[in-house]
């Protein structure tokens, strides 16, 4: 069985799910922001609480800071689990922003990537696939960032094999699909968000919609795990 290119899969992708909505920020310290607002919630309620953030408190540095407890607790609140845990991690993102980058992220999108990488992995919660969005999504590097969704269904389709660390897995596939990617940030960019919701509803962890899926044909988990069934059925 021959492993499909990456081209091939995000347009049989796309031709089932449809275009993906553009990302909710461009800018660095906005995109930092979105990953803290929210915790095991929904995208929805994630652009909810961010869309309330930008509008009570504002997105900047020194608005997070200025900002009331009351004020930032609003925000987490709707944003699901551990709300106090988030507002205090919204502080600490916009006190490093402010003493580390004089409350200016773009420059930091400027250095070379290993260094670029190393800047926004400074940020609680930031490891290297986050890290890898923000260069994505504010368009500084031709990168496509993977999270765990993502990772998992290429993962199954045949790229990288699993490590013992999600950082180690993680670099595998990357290294697997670094030969495919183009420098395209349209494309990458919605590589990026139809890998994420191909596995967040149908290439999912635990029984994965397999019946479902688009790319079935192509895949080496449905491929092992129908075979496995067909031994068994017949043993």
């Amino acid at each position: 069985m021959l492993r499909p290119s990456l081209e091939q899969i995000t347009s049989q992708l796309r031709s089932f799910y449809g275009a993906p909505r553009a990302p909710l920020a461009r800018d660095p310290f906005q995109l930092l922001l979105l990953e803290s607002v929210a915790y095991l919630a929904s995208d929805e309620r994630r652009e909810e609480a961010f869309k309330l953030l930008r509008k009570e408190v504002g997105t900047k540095p020194h608005e997070i800071l200025g900002a009331t407890d009351e004020e930032l607790l609003r925000v987490t609140r709707l944003g699901g689990m551990a709300p106090e845990l988030r507002a205090k991690r919204l502080r600490e993102i916009a006190l490093i922003a402010m003493d580390e980058f004089g409350g200016d992220l773009k420059p930091a999108l400027k250095l070379p990537l290993a260094k670029a990488r190393q800047a926004f992995q400074s940020f609680p919660g930031i490891g290297e696939p986050g890290a890898d969005k923000i260069l994505l999504f504010t368009r500084s590097y031709p990168v496509l960032s993977l999270d765990s969704n993502a990772l998992r269904v290429l993962l199954r389709l045949g790229f990288g094999e699993e490590r013992k660390s999600y950082a180690a897995t993680y670099r595998a596939v990357q290294n697997a699909i670094n030969s495919e990617l183009k420098e395209d940030f349209d494309w990458l960019i919605s590589a990026c968000l139809l890998l994420r919701q191909h596995g967040k509803e149908t290439c999912k962890t635990t029984r994965p919609r397999c019946e479902k899926c688009p790319v079935q044909s192509q895949c080496f988990y449905f491929a092992r795990t129908v075979s496995r069934k067909d031994s068994s059925r017949h043993a």
